[in-house]
């Protein structure tokens, strides 16, 4: 006798559409082990080539949602945005944007996931300060949001359980790219952690798992549209992320960049994504009215430096010290020091963000699976700079040379010269409200 599982396959195969009770039965299955593995991925094949409607996703997310624990936030009576990205080598927004954003008003509930084995995460950067706790009990989450205005945490097991025995079946099955579980995924976790709206930052190209530029717009307009269909606001920006963002990668080296960035300094790219960001924030918070006042807002925060004193008080709520954020000569500094010198004269007309990344863990992951602070790159050469034959096109700081050759490999591969200069890319490509 045919299960009520295979007719629900069946019934995706060929091209239909799951009603919400359907939806929490597949749910639910899954979370009890009642549905085998093997009718699982047959069911995420179905979703991958038959795609699902926005009125499925919606019913999906909150399914997913509701299949482990949420937070509640009801007693902050302030608007709680949060932001979200899909890969992104060197993006240290989401840190400095929680602190922008505070400052501006908007409580910003941060809880991290990890989704690509190349992608150093905000909680990884954060660890990097001394003291600091990213694993917060819900009460420690919530009163330090209701003391500061924002956290940045580790997404506990128990939010959107399910999203993790999907998205290791997903990386099994080549189904990851999968619009409709991309989106449920993202959706599911953020709305759980206790938000009211969202800004996704979709990343496009070699830093993210988004490799297509139409599919990453299409990830923005599905994303924004089954978040309305879930009553919550949102917005999304598609951006490049064919390169590091700012000039440096690797924990502390990056936590160095985000006290750059709230004093209203550091790299031109990220200076402009943070700005973007945090205008989207505070609009769609309510904070600000209109893009002027919201421009208004968020380069105040930075100039009067409340943006800064927000972050040291959130580090200093999760128990982190301030001493190399208040003084950064007193950061611990690498032993060693190495150039990557350029094989000829030209252009820098690619860097493959994913081997800058790789090559930083193998030379930064201690045995435990922390990282070291100091290890990194720093003053990355970036896409159309011109170059002389030797020059440095970044340095690598390390303190144990065991994997410094393997880490080597990934850094000469990530570099491509030309005698051209490349063709310019804007780092914001589209934005979808």
């Amino acid at each position: 006798m045919r299960s009520t599982y295979a007719y629900l396959i069946e019934k995706k195969r060929d091209g239909g559409e799951f009603t919400r009770d359907e939806i929490r039965t597949i749910v639910d299955a899954i979370i009890d082990g009642e549905m085998p593995e093997s009718q699982q991925a047959a069911l995420l094949m179905s979703i991958y080539f038959k795609n699902m409607s926005a009125n499925e996703m919606s019913a999906l997310s909150e399914e997913m949602m509701f299949s482990g624990d949420t937070v509640e936030l009801d007693r902050i009576t302030d608007p709680k945005m949060s932001k979200v990205s899909t890969g992104g080598v060197g993006d240290k927004t989401t840190i400095a944007l929680a602190a922008l954003s505070s400052a501006c008003g908007v409580v910003v509930p941060t809880m991290v996931s990890k989704d690509e084995d190349f992608i150093i995460t905000s909680v990884d950067k954060m660890k990097a300060i001394p003291g600091f706790k990213a694993d917060l009990a819900p009460k420690d989450y919530e009163r330090v949001l209701q003391k500061v205005g924002c956290a940045v945490v580790e997404q506990s097991p128990k939010i959107a359980p399910i999203d993790d025995m999907l998205y290791e079946l997903r990386q099994h099955t080549a189904t990851v790219s999968s619009l409709p579980l991309i989106t449920s995924s993202i959706l599911s976790k953020k709305f759980a952690e206790g938000c009211e709206g969202l800004v996704v930052d979709v990343k496009w190209g070699n830093g993210s798992y988004m490799r297509d530029l139409e599919q990453a717009k299409q990830l923005a307009r599905t994303v924004t549209r089954v978040a309305r269909g879930m009553s919550r606001r949102c917005v999304a920006l598609v951006t490049d992320a064919n390169q590091p963002l700012g000039n440096s990668v690797g924990t502390g080296l990056e936590i160095l960049e985000v006290v750059e960035l709230l004093k209203g300094e550091g790299p031109e790219d990220l200076k402009e994504l943070l700005l973007k960001l945090g205008m989207e924030m505070v609009r769609l918070a309510g904070v600000a009215g209109s893009t002027l006042s919201a421009k208004q807002s968020v380069e105040r925060a930075l100039k009067d430096g409340s943006a800064l004193k927000k972050f040291r008080d959130m580090v200093v709520a999760q128990g982190g010290k301030t001493d190399w954020i208040d003084d950064p000569a007193k950061f611990p500094k690498a032993k060693y020091v190495k150039k990557l010198p350029a094989a000829k004269r030209g252009y820098v007309h690619m860097i493959n963000a994913g081997m800058i990344a790789r090559g930083v863990q193998e030379l930064a992951r201690r045995k435990d699976g922390s990282y070291d602070p100091a290890v990194g790159l720093v003053n990355l050469k970036k896409v159309g700079t011109q170059v002389k034959q030797g020059e440095a096109l970044v340095e690598i700081l390390y303190n144990d040379e065991s994997n410094l050759d393997k880490a080597m490999e990934y850094f000469r591969s990530a570099y491509r010269l030309a005698p051209k200069r490349p063709n310019d890319i804007s780092l914001i490509i589209e934005r979808v409200a």
